[in-house]
């Protein structure tokens, strides 16, 4: 043992450089796992971190305004209290869109139930009419810190001080009112239904059904009136970020697989520069297994030290990062299953780097004691048909020699461009997940988003008056009047929806992944959601319910249907007419004229209807997808890492299997520079092959996955989008002249290496 720690110390001080190179190596990949994880929780699970940052009540108990909510602080189990604060029900309006809500009475901002400020500031004494709006319900209304909102039927007024992020279930239209804090004095003048409610948070979440139980009977049932509990908040929370979960679950499990290889590549690379050093070992009396050992060892040494350093720069510095990354990571360290992912993802990495050690270092010890020596033949002898042609043709003898060289030990030169491909593979994997996103949000049309706009009008206008006033509006493309109810298809328990949109004559523009548009009687298009939910594919002729009338439809076609997950049917609305001739039109989606402001246009219609009809803006899945973007980067840059972890491996390995030809290149007439030209030209083809090799399978690959998510997530297939040539190209050029400028400086120091130092490492 003592002299297996003699010989570490010494091999230690020898390559101090290189074993820097694996500590470092190991800290990055650990790091940027880390990272990953830190950025899929915090996407991922926005919800969990809003609950977390507001310290969250994990059930909200609405009351009748007499009943005696003070005595819920004494139930067993309860943390903390929030209010109970006075409620009342009410209607908001703003540039023409209204919202029912619930006013909140309070003054200072709650310990229990914080809202998180994310624009404004909070309710202040010196404007007693100001109000925070939950940002889902501010979205909804188009309004911004600094607005007025009205009271329809009254002359109130309320001022916009605020917005700011709620753990309670989201407004939801029709069904779910609105949340806004507002002083108690301006709840007690508001006409709308009156109560109170109280937050309770819990010292065990898995008691909430039990403590909901007692609540109810410390109130009364009669005096309860509503209960939200986490678990339905979480839920409705998580429903949209199911692409983000997926997508992200797949980019860490794969650039999990990228950082093994990376160190698996860079272990072997150091053992197999360590023949000679191992051969001299066997000479002096090392047996295999110590060998084994000494190699495992030193290895899992240098991996625990870059974990335990990654793992510890992440816990003390990462909440400190600039931007969404320090976010990330500062949400991160609060959520649950935190330190189980601190500690595993480390260890995890450490065992495998275990693994793999064992295995190249139990090849090390089959090394013989006396190695056979290792041919110096000259590069001409071993060079195939088309180098010596290409030489013939008076190509640069460096990139001739430097492109066999790169490909001259085919299984080895294969597995690294293998390495190498992977990480590059995912990149292009994210730059499309980037472009898709894109095409969401600048082409909305392709995906099922014609309308910019939908116009609800009141009863008082007749729909020839509702048309000729959206018509007149010089931003209005196109106008088309339809309806949406709920269907009851047999056998279902669910309901689906049923739209007419368009006529005949004006149809609708659909967007079609399949079949063609509705054109005839009966005809209809489907989203993907719907075809699974019925088991029929597109030719199938379908029977639904609405009301008491049956629809017959035949599915001529599949739309691409981002809403009501895919669950959708769409017709014309002649079609819907012949079955009932009284049928009005009960709605109207607007097509608005490139680069038109929905939310001006919106309260434009509304000021020349003065305030007979209400417009609002089609949900864009996009909106939703916004925090994927800062993730995507965040991945190209830890993929980035281990890619360069790969390259860096490569490099070294390249420059020294190439310090045995030093002096025959010499002698051959090379000068230092075209010999540096050889090693950099090696490193870029082995780099151009990765990059060929990562864009042809990522290119299908990122369509696939993306379109698969799309089909399981009823919005269908056809959704995907590559990235553009020009983009692609970049890419490769970036990488290919990066690696090759990567290369220069080792290849430099190593065409310059004197003489007696080659002979020294080519013995």
């Amino acid at each position: 043992m003592r002299a297996t720690l003699r010989w570490a110390h010494a091999d230690l001080r020898s390559h101090r450089g290189e074993a820097l190179f694996i500590v470092l190596a190991t800290a990055g990949i650990v790091a940027s796992l880390l990272l990953a994880t830190a950025l899929f929780g915090y996407a991922t699970n926005p919800w969990q971190r809003v609950f977390t940052q507001s310290q969250g009540a994990h059930v909200w108990i609405h009351t009748g305004p007499s009943a005696d909510a003070a005595g819920l602080a004494e139930l067993d189990g309860v943390a903390s209290v929030a209010g109970p604060y006075p409620t009342a029900a009410a209607t908001l309006a703003s540039r023409g869109t209204r919202a029912s809500v619930e006013l909140r009475g309070t003054v200072d901002r709650p310990a229990t139930g914080r809202p998180l400020l994310t624009s404004g500031r909070w309710l202040d004494p010196a404007v007693p009419d100001g109000v925070v709006l939950e940002s889902g319900l501010a979205r909804a209304l188009w309004a911004e810190p600094g607005d007025t909102l009205t009271v329809p039927g009254t002359d109130r007024t309320l001022t916009v001080v605020g917005i700011a992020d709620s753990a309670e279930p989201r407004y939801s239209p029709g069904e779910r009112p609105g949340l806004v804090w507002a002083p108690p004095a301006v709840v007690r003048d508001t006409d709308g239904r009156g109560g109170q409610v109280t937050g309770l948070r819990l010292t065990d979440p898995d008691d909430t059904d039990y403590a909901v139980q007692r609540a109810v009977t410390l109130l009364g049932a009669k005096a309860v009136t509503d209960v939200s509990p986490w678990q339905q908040a979480r839920a409705e929370a998580q429903g949209g970020n199911r692409l983000l979960g997926q997508v992200l679950g797949l980019f860490g499990l794969a650039a999990l697989l990228a950082a093994a290889l990376a160190v698996h590549g860079a272990i072997g690379t150091r053992i197999r520069g360590h023949l000679r050093d191992i051969s001299v070992l066997k000479a002096i009396g090392f047996t295999p297994g110590q060998v084994v050992r000494i190699f495992l060892l030193q290895h899992v040494a240098f991996a625990l030290l870059g974990a335990v350093l990654a793992a510890t720069l992440i816990q003390a510095l990462g909440s400190r990062t600039p931007g969404r990354l320090g976010d990330a990571v500062g949400v991160w360290q609060g959520l649950p299953g935190h330190t189980a992912a601190l500690l595993g993802v480390p260890l995890a990495a450490v065992l495998f780097i275990a693994a793999t050690t064992g295995l190249a270092a139990w090849r090390a010890g089959q090394v013989p004691p006396v190695p056979g020596l290792r041919a110096a033949a000259p590069l001409g002898g071993g060079l195939s048909g088309l180098s010596r042609r290409a030489l013939g043709l008076r190509l640069p003898s460096a990139l001739v020699l430097g492109w066999h060289k790169a490909f001259t030990h085919r299984p080895r030169s294969l597995a690294a461009v293998a390495r190498l491909a992977l990480p590059l593979l995912l990149i292009v994997v994210a730059m499309s997940a980037w472009t898709t996103i894109d095409r969401f949000q600048h082409s909305p049309d392709r995906i099922g988003l014609a309308a910019a706009l939908t116009v609800r009008a009141d009863s008082s206008l007749t729909d020839p008056d509702v048309r000729a006033l959206l018509a007149r509006n010089p931003q209005v493309a196109a106008v088309h009047p339809g309806v949406e109810v709920a269907a009851l298809v047999p056998g279902q328990t669910g309901t689906i929806a049923l739209r007419g949109l368009g006529t005949r004559a004006d149809p609708y523009p659909f967007a079609l992944a399949e079949g063609r548009a509705a054109r005839g009687p009966d005809e209809a298009v489907a989203g993907q959601g719907l075809l699974d939910l019925l088991d029929v594919r597109v030719g199938d002729w379908v029977r639904m319910t609405v009301g008491a009338q049956p629809q017959i439809l035949h599915i001529v076609g599949r739309s691409i249907e981002p809403e009501n997950g895919g669950r959708v049917i769409s017709t014309s609305l002649d079609t819907l007419r012949e079955n009932d001739p009284g049928l009005e039109a009960a709605l109207y989606q607007l097509q608005l004229r490139p680069g038109a402001d929905p939310q001006r246009v919106g309260a434009e219609l509304t000021e020349a209807a003065h305030g007979d009809l209400s417009a609002h803006a089609v949900p864009n899945p996009a909106d939703g997808l916004s925090p994927l973007r800062g993730v995507v980067v965040g991945l190209i840059a830890v993929l980035a890492l281990i890619g360069l972890i790969e390259l860096l491996t490569a490099i070294g390995g390249t420059v020294r299997e190439g310090e045995r030809d030093l002096l025959a290149l010499k002698a051959i007439g090379l000068t230092p520079r075209q010999i540096t030209a050889i090693t950099v030209t090696a490193t870029g083809c082995y780099a151009l092959a990765a990059v060929v090799v990562g864009t042809a399978l990522g290119v299908p690959l990122a369509r696939w996955l993306i379109d698969a998510q799309g089909r399981s997530s009823g919005i269908g297939a056809g959704i995907a989008q590559e990235p553009s040539p020009a983009l692609l190209a970049l890419f490769a050029t970036a990488a290919v002249l990066g690696a090759a400028a990567l290369a220069a400086l080792p290849a430099s120091r190593a065409a310059h290496h004197r003489p007696a130092d080659t002979l020294s490492a080519a013995a």
